[in-house]
Parts: C-alpha cells; sequence; structure tokens
C-alpha cells in the first residue's frame, strides 16, 4: 500500500465541485466538497458513520441535532454516528470543506460538479477501496 498525500488546504480551495472522493481506506474515506452560495448539503443521518469537516473557505452553518455551529476558514467540527447533521453555506462565496468518512461512506473515486448530480447519481460505497 502507498496511502494517500495531497496539499489538502490547496486543493480544497481548488476545488469546483460539489463532491470529489480522493482516496477512500478500509475505515475512513477523504472527500473534498464545494457549497455555492445558499447551497447546504441537506439534512442526513449516518447510522454507522463519524463524520469530520474541516472547513478552507467561505462562512456558513453546521447544525448537529439542535446545536448550531458557525463555521469559517479554520473550523473543524465532528459529527458522531446517528446525528442528524446539515452543512449550509451562509455567505456570498462559495463554502469550501473536507470531510473524513469513518468509516467510507461514497464510493470511491465519484466526482459530482452539482448537487443535483450528487442526489440523482451519488452511489453510496461498496467496499472497494482505493488500494
Amino acid at each position: 500500500m502507498k496511502g494517500f498525500r495531497s496539499e489538502i488546504e490547496r486543493e480544497t480551495r481548488e476545488n469546483t465541485n460539489f463532491r470529489k472522493v480522493l482516496y477512500t481506506g478500509k475505515h475512513s474515506q477523504l472527500v473534498l466538497m464545494r457549497l455555492l452560495p445558499g447551497e447546504e448539503i441537506g439534512l442526513e443521518t449516518h447510522t454507522d458513520t463519524d463524520q469530520f469537516f474541516r472547513f478552507e473557505s467561505g462562512m456558513g452553518i453546521v447544525i448537529i441535532d439542535d446545536t448550531e455551529h458557525q463555521v469559517e476558514d479554520g473550523t473543524a467540527i465532528v459529527v458522531p454516528a446517528g446525528a442528524k447533521h446539515n452543512v449550509i453555506n451562509t455567505g456570498a462565496t462559495d463554502l469550501k470543506l473536507y470531510t473524513i468518512y469513518s468509516p467510507a461512506h461514497h464510493k470511491d473515486g465519484i466526482v459530482r460538479a452539482t448537487k443535483e448530480e450528487a442526489v440523482t447519481n451519488g452511489p453510496e460505497f461498496d467496499g472497494v477501496t482505493t488500494e
């Protein structure tokens, strides 16, 4: 195995896709995301998956159950498995972030340019890892 190396801040800031899976391991997955102004991920719950978010640019809020957190460049958030959550871009520019799912949640290598594309064609993790 080779593992994975990235200039993650640069890659996150340069990302123009709603979702881009960079690496999928046996127990975790690294994904870049971009939310347009006013866009949100949508309320969701991952029953068996913890999720870490790191925000690299923009402004927004993360709602975890009934708690609201303001986020901006440098903010980190952890959402425990089973918590209802949403990420909302409240700023005038793109909200750029990366997230780590533990375990993986999406099919390896998936790139979805828009939220609409991700919603209509967002295959779940199929057990296949990057290496």
